[in-house]
């Protein structure tokens, strides 16, 4: 039985239905949601990301949670918010050891190949990776 999905969430559509079906599914086991918001820096040294990080990170946190509830109104009580700098599918696997994640749940987002090519595929890299189940929501 799933016990804590971990969603990662971009605030796009996508991410929006997997958020709702990772919800469903805590529902039905009893479980809870980690959601994670991964920020990605690509402009600007470490004191760029220092100064970002201290001056945004709770109200960008507490923003999260706020658009969350907009989905589900009462997600404070079955969610766990993190904002995190890095690489997505990097940070989305990390999170699976450091919080005894037992399933990831993402959302898929449709690209042109070479928009793969160029920048990747968040799900593709978390499915070729990960050693828990894996759902992808279309």
């Amino acid at each position: 039985m799933v016990k804590y999905s971990l969603v990662g969430y971009d605030g796009s559509d996508a991410a929006r239905r997997a958020f709702q079906f990772a919800i469903d599914l805590a529902r039905c086991s009893h479980g809870r949601v980690r959601v994670v918001s991964v920020l990605q820096v690509t402009e600007g040294g470490a004191d760029a990301c220092a100064l970002m990080m201290a001056d945004s990170g709770s109200r960008r946190a507490q923003e999260l949670l706020d658009e969350l509830a907009a989905i589900v109104p009462d997600a404070a009580t079955l969610v766990d918010v993190e904002l995190i700098h890095g690489s997505p599918g990097d940070v989305l696997l990390s999170q699976v050891d450091q919080h005894a994640v037992d399933h990831i749940v993402i959302g898929h987002t449709e690209r042109g190949a070479l928009a793969r090519w160029l920048l990747g595929s968040v799900s593709e890299n978390v499915l070729a990776r990960a050693h828990v189940p894996v759902t992808v929501v279309r």
